[in-house]
């Protein structure tokens, strides 16, 4: 009989990868982590984040908060 052999789903491996960079995204500048906003370009955490990835200036809400008080 052969042995039964578990292989990791690639894509399902990115998704959870993806989920905790955009988690550590949230928590490094200040965003409300709402895992369901993953891959929503309507969510503007999720285009920030995605401005994040591409190198790009992202507001910092740490900072600004700062600044109010």
């Amino acid at each position: 009989m052969a042995k039964m052999v578990h292989k990791p789903n690639p894509a399902l491996q990115k998704i959870f990868e993806d989920l905790e960079t955009y988690l550590k995204f949230c928590v490094e500048f200040g965003y409300k982590y709402n895992e369901s906003e993953l891959y929503d370009n309507k969510s503007y955490t999720f285009r920030q984040y995605t401005k994040y990835l591409q190198n790009k200036p992202v507001k910092n809400n740490w900072e600004a908060d700062v600044k109010t008080v």
